[in-house]
């Protein structure tokens, strides 16, 4: 049997992993018109506009890996990467008037779903380039070291971004200057609308990690709990001094690339095999021994009734105004784009 202390950190991450899967649900309804999975009404048009990329399957990962995490800590996302806002602290409510596009968003409705951030907790964007975020982590992560901050940075990237340019140059700079960076690989088998597999020489993002010199470890990104433990010792590793880790998370994007694409390009067969490995129903089955069912059940239901109440805050909330087109835009002086 368990501690009560090691009963309680389980389930918080179990809280964690119901939160984010809550969300995208709701979220994924919303950019679809309709009724949503908890019986809220969104009528008619879409409330959710532009591309929405759901992490729904993924959300052991985040989930794991954020709990060692402090404020202080940064954190960058890719253009999947609600359930890292989630994780890292920050609110939902505002992330969802984000995805709504209102005003009381964390960025005005103008970052939406594919570049959410909330600096109060670290979080420093989402992204919507394949890779573009490996090279601000590091960027962030030598800030930490040249000011002497107690603090790390934690860069989360799909397994399409490790055959592109910025995952070769984030890996070596983070190496050669020995920066407190863990690299999360969310190892989902697909890039948009093709397998991954076919498409990547080798053993993937761990083994490149090795051929550069940085400890990798691969775990069972459908385990939140292996999730949790093997982060565990990498973040320990990187606040000690180590220099760079990256983790290989083997998980399964159960989507399609946005919320409105069918995923028709995917064997049936392999889909129900990947729903067999669900990380919520996994973490379930582990703590049934220590957490009696109905404790489970009233945080599924806590994160439902909290998702429901932000779908109608968003909903309500004001949207910017018009005004609002010309701030925080970077200008190169009146006229010279002409």
């Amino acid at each position: 049997m368990e501690t009560a202390i090691q009963v309680a950190e389980r389930t918080a991450l179990y809280r964690t992993m119901v939160r984010i899967r809550a969300f995208e649900n709701a979220a994924e309804a919303a950019s679809q018109g309709g009724v949503s999975a908890y019986g809220q009404q969104a009528a008619g048009a879409a409330k959710v506009r532009g591309p929405l990329h759901l992490s729904t399957g993924q959300e052991a990962v985040p989930a794991g890996v954020c709990a060692h995490l402090t404020a202080a800590d940064y954190l960058i996302s890719t253009h999947r990467g609600h359930g890292h806002t989630l994780a890292k602290g920050a609110d939902l409510v505002r992330m969802m008037c984000e995805l709504f596009g209102k005003a009381t968003g964390f960025n005005g409705g103008k970052g939406g779903s594919m570049h959410i951030a909330d600096f109060s907790v670290g979080m420093l964007g989402a992204n919507g380039v394949v890779a573009a975020g490996l090279p601000i982590a590091v960027g962030a992560a030598h800030a930490q070291k040249l000011l002497k901050k107690d603090a790390i940075t934690v860069c989360f990237f799909g397994d399409g971004a490790i055959n592109r340019g910025p995952f070769l140059e984030s890996l070596n700079w983070a190496r050669v200057y020995e920066l407190p960076v863990l690299f999360v690989c969310e190892d989902n088998r697909w890039s948009a609308t093709t397998a991954s597999g076919p498409m990547t020489a080798g053993d993937g993002a761990s083994a490149r990690a090795l051929a550069m010199d940085i400890a990798s470890t691969q775990v069972d990104g459908n385990d939140v709990f292996a999730v949790h433990a093997a982060a565990g010792r990498l973040i320990a590793e990187v606040r000690a001094g180590s220099g760079p880790r990256l983790l290989h998370a083997l998980t399964y994007r159960v989507k399609g690339h946005v919320s409105v694409d069918p995923a028709a390009y995917r064997d049936p067969a392999e889909l129900a095999a990947a729903l067999e490995t669900d990380p919520i129903a996994h973490a379930r089955a582990l703590l049934a021994a220590d957490v009696d069912s109905s404790v489970l059940d009233a945080l599924e239901n806590a994160a439902h009734d909290e998702v429901e109440a932000a779908l109608a805050a968003a909903d309500a909330a004001p949207w910017p105004d018009a005004s609002a087109a010309f701030s925080d835009v970077q200008t190169t002086g009146e006229g010279q784009w002409r």
